[in-house]
């Protein structure tokens, strides 16, 4: 019998299916950042594309007027593909990559509504990106009717699907579904076998610029049956009980195999506040490129041991930090701003 917070198991599907992030890639995208960023912020997005081009291939889209500007600002290495874009945040906006069991890479594109219509969200152009992303990556499309964002899913590249219920079941996004319409969806398009749902995500992206609880700023999967969870050790800061819940139901759960998960906890940052709101600083929102890991860091002293918890569960991979504060005062991490393209063929699959 399936547990209270997860979706009942179904049989191992032949059709598409998100892999691991951590299993070989082609190349990672990201965008370069409208005008209205902030200066530190278009640093911090370019430092992120730059660190990752150390390691493969990495093509940023980039507003056509902003081309000059982006290529001032990044590395030769780092391709530029002119697209309209009304942000810059590709894990949400841009495709998730899927292979078939021929390794044959496809393109999901989910609708694209702001994060659930924020009103702060513009999303005209950036609900055209996912295609335009797939088409250039030579990606077969799959077209969703499912509102999502690739930061509302956690893969573990066997059929396991970690979601939250305010982002998925958000009335903003998906007015008219239930649990076993996503579910299905989730099958459909990334071959999820087994779905976990959670009930929140991180307190403070309820607020501001946040996304209504994406799970890429709670867990990650480094390895099939391994979660790496954000704990906020604190009980002062309202994500100590969250955590500590998320942890609770997380341990109570298995994967799509049946096997209990191993949770290794990474601890927040020390800061806990700024201007008077809480935080929701979290290493686990890192990219995975070939042969590396492309960290936050935020100054603090829980910066160094958290990489090296990275090190440990990426062995062989060097981890690179990069200052992510001005990424989370705009509402999201290194992840967020980032998608991976896996490498086609059986041999990536």
């Amino acid at each position: 019998m399936a547990d209270l917070h997860s979706g009942p198991e179904r049989p191992l599907t032949t059709g598409w299916r998100a892999p691991l992030e951590s299993a070989p890639q082609e190349r990672l995208w990201t965008g370069f950042p409208p005008a209205w960023v902030p200066e530190r912020a278009v640093v911090a997005w370019c430092a992120v594309a730059n660190a990752a081009a150390q390691f493969q291939p990495v093509t940023m889209v980039v507003n056509p007027d902003q081309i000059t500007e982006a290529r001032r600002r990044v590395s030769a290495a780092v391709e530029l593909l002119p697209m309209a874009t009304d942000d810059a945040w590709l894990r949400d906006s841009g495709p998730t990559f899927v292979l078939d069991a021929d390794g044959q890479l496809g393109a999901v594109d989910w609708i694209f509504n702001g994060w659930g219509a924020r009103s702060w969200a513009r999303w005209d152009h950036d609900a055209l990106v996912a295609a335009a992303v797939g088409e250039a990556a030579s990606a077969a499309p799959i077209v969703s009717t499912l509102v999502n964002e690739g930061g509302g899913i956690l893969v573990d590249g066997q059929g396991t699907v970690v979601v939250t219920q305010t982002v998925q079941l958000d009335p903003f996004r998906n007015p008219y579904v239930d649990r076993a319409r996503v579910e299905a969806e989730l099958a459909r398009t990334i071959g999820a076998t087994k779905v976990i749902w959670l009930p929140q995500g991180l307190t403070a992206d309820y607020g501001g610029f946040g996304t209504r609880g994406h799970v890429d700023m709670v867990a990650a999967i480094p390895r099939p049956g391994l979660m790496l969870l954000h704990q906020q050790d604190d009980p002062s800061h309202p994500d100590h009980e969250v955590t500590a819940r998320l942890r609770a139901i997380l341990a109570a759960s298995t994967d799509a195999t049946g096997r209990p998960w191993e949770l290794q906890a990474l601890p927040a940052p020390k800061r806990l506040q700024a201007d008077g709101e809480w935080l929701d600083w979290n290493y686990v929102n890192h990219a995975v490129v070939n042969g590396g890991v492309i960290a936050c860091s935020f100054d603090d002293p829980s910066d160094a041991p958290a990489q090296e918890i990275l090190r440990e569960v990426y062995p062989g991979r060097e981890v690179v930090a990069v200052d992510a504060r001005p990424i989370f005062e705009l509402g999201g991490g290194i992840h967020c701003i980032t998608q991976h393209q896996p490498r086609a063929g059986k041999a990536s699959a």
